[in-house]
């Protein structure tokens, strides 16, 4: 049994006052009293829960607009044009002076039943994301156009990461695999004096 049908027994059949029903029921003595009174007038109607779409939408698209949207999708498919909602939108500016977003054309396209659903079409959540799973792993540019210069930085950027020495068109600097190699020979050299002179 609908929460409406047991207040409106408890007031009208039990004879409760509308402030015990309310607080008996948790709901406001407002809407106690519009469900009797609605009860009164309408009867049995008064139980099924009515509809919560605004009486009046002044910002609504007027009918004529959407028959023409409709009358415009069925002339463009006959002809084999293009007729999608941005078309559509289109041809309502430039002929007809109306201004309609094309979400509006594509919404009325499917109340009217004028769009078919391709659910062949690729679901999001298939495409997998371009990501390395380790620093360094992968590398991406966004730049289409690049001259010598770049090509040098970039061999340079290549050659010290592999350790290598930089291209000889750059100034010669230490890479971290020769101040390595400078550091173990200085460390064996001392290590080297070190021990003949103890022995």
């Amino acid at each position: 049994m609908s929460r409406a049908r047991l207040v409106i027994t408890a007031v009208v059949v039990e004879g409760r006052g509308v402030r015990e029903v309310a607080r008996a029921y948790e709901v406001s003595p407002g809407w106690v009293s519009r469900l009797v009174a609605r009860y009164r007038e309408e009867g049995e109607a008064a139980f099924e829960p009515r509809s919560r779409r605004p009486r009046h939408s002044p910002r609504a698209t007027p009918p004529e607009v959407v028959e023409r949207i409709i009358e415009l999708r069925r002339r463009l498919v006959a002809t084999g044009d293009d007729a999608g909602p941005e078309t559509i939108r289109w041809h309502l500016a430039k002929h007809d002076g109306i201004d309609v977003s094309t979400m509006t054309v594509l919404r009325y396209l499917r109340r009217a039943g004028l769009v078919t659903p391709q659910p062949h079409k690729r679901p999001r959540s298939s495409y997998v994301r371009f990501q390395a799973e380790l620093p360094n792993e992968t590398w991406q540019s966004d730049f289409t156009h690049y001259g010598l210069a770049l090509q040098l930085l970039l061999d340079a950027f290549v050659a010290h990461y592999n350790g290598e020495r930089p291209h000889r068109s750059l100034p010669d600097r230490q890479t971290p695999a020769s101040s390595t190699r400078r550091a173990a020979s200085r460390c064996a050299y001392r290590a080297g004096c070190t021990t003949s002179a103890s022995a």
